[in-house]
């Protein structure tokens, strides 16, 4: 699938972020990597002019886990955070380890793995499991 046919990664292309000013999270990378067909936004992880640029769209207001502020755009489709989960690398971090997929920079599957494993939310569970057998059997 190319990601840039893909809704969300259209509406995100729109903003003009700068791509080494965030990082796709959640579960955008499983779509990434053929993981997932469909998701159901998209959660991005800003700095720097990425998130002055998401300001200038809509006021921030509290996260749901309470940890930071979001920005939430095109209805909800794209939520760009100032920070991530609790327990999460900082976003300088987060970002400078983004691995790059069709000219998108992604939270690397590991990462997304320990995030899924962590919460524990039962929504979370198929996730897991094809992140596991994923990087277990890379390429099949």
């Amino acid at each position: 699938m190319e990601l840039s046919e893909h809704p969300l990664f259209r509406e995100l292309s729109t903003l003009n972020l700068p791509p080494t000013d965030y990082v796709v999270a959640g579960s955008g990378p499983l779509l990434a990597h053929g993981l997932r067909r469909e998701i159901s936004d998209l959660d991005i992880v800003a700095r720097g002019e990425a998130w002055r640029i998401a300001l200038k769209v809509a006021d921030p207001v509290a996260t749901p886990s309470g940890h930071g502020r979001m920005v939430l755009l095109f209805d909800g489709g794209i939520e760009v955070f100032d920070r991530w989960l609790p327990g999460s690398r900082e976003p300088d971090e987060m970002i400078e380890g983004a691995e790059w997929v069709q000219g998108f920079p992604f939270c690397p599957l590991r990462e997304v793995l320990a995030w899924k494993e962590r919460l524990g939310r039962q929504k979370d569970q198929e996730d897991v499991k094809l992140i596991r057998n994923h990087l277990r059997h890379p390429g099949v």
